[in-house]
């Protein structure tokens, strides 16, 4: 079965910078797209970035393009979410997310993801 444990939220100001990681177990990660979304209190779950199986292709959301990159080690099953420019709006919960079919869309839904991470909490302060 498929896990996925994410790290380094935390606090930081605004106009800092912090870099999210995601390691998958259970599976072969190159089969994976990868993805991460963010929920913040009272909204709903936010497509944030994609990566596909290689590498080769990624997609923003477009509150997050030119200030987060999303990239993956297949070497380490590892996707890494790296945020900077935050904002006060950017605090949410983050949830990184594996989808075992091909991801086609610049703008997956959760649904098209088949497994979750608990979440890891990143708050911007102003």
């Amino acid at each position: 079965q498929v896990q996925l444990v994410e790290s380094g939220g935390g606090l930081v100001q605004a106009g800092g910078s912090l870099r999210l990681s995601c390691v998958l177990s259970g599976h072969i990660f190159s089969m994976y797209g990868m993805g991460w979304f963010r929920q913040a209190p009272g909204k709903e779950r936010e497509f944030v970035a994609s990566i596909s199986r290689s590498g080769g292709t990624t997609y923003y959301g477009d509150s997050v393009k030119g200030r987060f990159t999303i990239s993956r080690d297949n070497a380490k099953n590892t996707v890494t979410l790296q945020m900077n420019s935050l904002k006060p709006e950017d605090t949410a919960v983050y949830y990184c997310a594996a989808a075992r079919s091909i991801l086609y869309s610049s703008s997956p839904k959760a649904d098209d993801f088949d497994s979750w991470g608990q979440g890891t909490q990143v708050t911007v302060s102003s």
